[in-house]
């Protein structure tokens, strides 16, 4: 199953969030035939429910009305909309949806998703909501899971997600990330891996292999939460790691392989890809979708 919605793609102005990427992938997707014997599933609007589940009422009131003072929106770094409101709920119920789906046939991959940065009180680093958190809350609460592991793997750490999930043993945050990149300050989640600057495809996928899997025999989790970052890529304009697009495509294989030995499902999502050619991030994101399908 591929969960996508046309309302992601907002008007944030001229941006290095390519927001146009969750369209591009999915069209690249249908010319290479991929999408043409698959359910593509459409998410309706995440409930005030459903986002109160990690996020603040105070917050979510500041996000209903759009009460952001400069400094706020300065701090999550892309103008706020009622349409990029829209776009974080809809978001979120496609993480949510993803996830069911992914408990149900193994695997589910949104092309969208993974906005780790935002907090219970705040949103930052271009997340207003963080649908990972929203997602993981709502799927235990409804007992549709006991236990879910967060394999976030974009460049950057998981900061929201790590604060949020900070007291909740049913949920294990993993974080393996540029260390000396965005953000600043980094709550500790379960297990982080701060990489040093130019780690490469076989250094990263070494580290990888020596956590993943132990983390998963441990855990025992029933459902994955993937954040397949984009941006660990050798020209990312944000990151500053130095994986290939054939290192990346290992990884993502890596991650799959991983999770059926444990027989977990995975709910994948796109998370974050910022590449100097648009193209790469979205060539990067459709690589993953194949690793799923593979």
């Amino acid at each position: 199953p591929v969960v996508w919605c046309p309302f992601y793609e907002v008007d944030i102005g001229q941006h290095v969030f390519q927001v146009e990427k969750y369209r591009l992938v999915k069209e690249r997707l249908e010319a290479e035939g991929l999408l043409s014997n698959l359910t593509l599933h459409s998410p309706r609007s995440a409930s005030s429910q459903d986002v109160l589940r990690v996020h603040t009422p105070s917050y979510w009131q500041k996000v209903l009305k759009g009460r952001f003072t400069p400094q706020e929106e300065g701090i999550l770094e892309i103008p706020f909309s009622d349409a990029v409101r829209e776009a974080s709920l809809f978001c979120a119920a496609g993480t949510t949806l993803a996830g069911r789906l992914a408990l149900n046939h193994g695997r589910a991959v949104h092309l969208g998703g993974g906005f780790h940065h935002a907090f219970a009180d705040h949103g930052e680093g271009f997340c207003l909501l963080n649908d990972v958190a929203i997602a993981a809350a709502s799927l235990l609460t409804e007992k549709t899971v006991e236990r879910i592991t967060i394999v976030d793997l974009d460049v950057h750490h998981g900061n929201g997600t790590a604060a949020i999930f900070a007291d909740e043993p049913r949920i294990f945050t993993f974080s393996m990330h540029q260390q000396r990149n965005y953000p600043s300050i980094k709550p500790p989640g379960d297990l982080d891996v701060g990489l040093e600057n130019g780690v490469g495809d076989d250094e990263y996928l070494a580290i990888l292999t020596e956590h993943l899997p132990r983390i998963l025999e441990d855990h025992q989790p029933q459902l994955i939460i993937y954040l397949a970052g984009a941006d660990p890529y050798e020209i990312d304009q944000l990151g500053g790691l130095g994986l290939s697009l054939c290192g990346l495509r290992q990884r993502d294989d890596f991650v799959m392989k991983s999770a059926a030995d444990c027989g977990s499902g995975v709910a994948v999502t796109l998370a974050g890809g910022y590449a100097i050619n648009p193209s790469d991030t979205v060539e990067i994101h459709c690589g993953t979708v194949r690793a799923a399908l593979a």
